[in-house]
């Protein structure tokens, strides 16, 4: 088992970026901003600046006394192997995508060990319908799954 490849240095750069712009704007909101003591904050008639502490997963999945602990381990398991895939992928696209859902598992696992919870601060909403709130972590993870979608489609179309 490979766990270096040629494009492990540009995934752990993209891993390494998403991460600390993730704690870096949380550590902002949290400690500059005191969001806490200042939500909401309307920037659009759609979009609040608010803070929500998610306890389970996605859209607040297992909240209901799921150990932070056991959300850490599968976290550090699903990082592990997103490591050992980025060490045989041969595009840059893969690497970068792997990268950005690297970083932000860990920043959001980062988030449960410190803070008992993930800090999440974006919310959209229109009339009765509020999307979930998420932070920049979800964002990087997303993106890292729509490039690996993108990718697996190109290279469909080229085979």
């Amino acid at each position: 088992m490979r766990l270096w490849g040629s494009l492990s240095v540009l995934g752990l750069v993209f891993a390494a970026l998403s991460f600390g712009i993730d704690q870096t704007f949380k550590w902002w909101m949290l400690h500059v901003v005191d969001i806490a003591s200042r939500e909401p904050i309307a920037l659009l008639p759609v979009f609040d600046i608010v803070l929500a502490w998610n306890r389970g997963i996605s859209y607040g999945w297992l909240s209901g006394g799921t150990s932070q602990g056991l959300l850490i381990a599968v976290a550090l398991s699903i990082s592990a192997g997103l490591w050992v895939w980025l060490a045989k992928v041969t595009r840059p696209v893969t690497a970068a995508a792997i990268g950005l859902i690297l970083g932000g598992a860990l920043a959001n696992a980062f988030d449960r060990a410190v803070h008992g919870a993930v800090a999440d601060f974006f919310s959209f909403h229109v009339g009765s319908f509020d999307w979930y709130i998420f932070n920049l972590a979800d964002v990087a993870i997303v993106a890292g799954v729509a490039l690996l979608v993108y990718e697996s489609l190109r290279e469909g179309r080229t085979r």
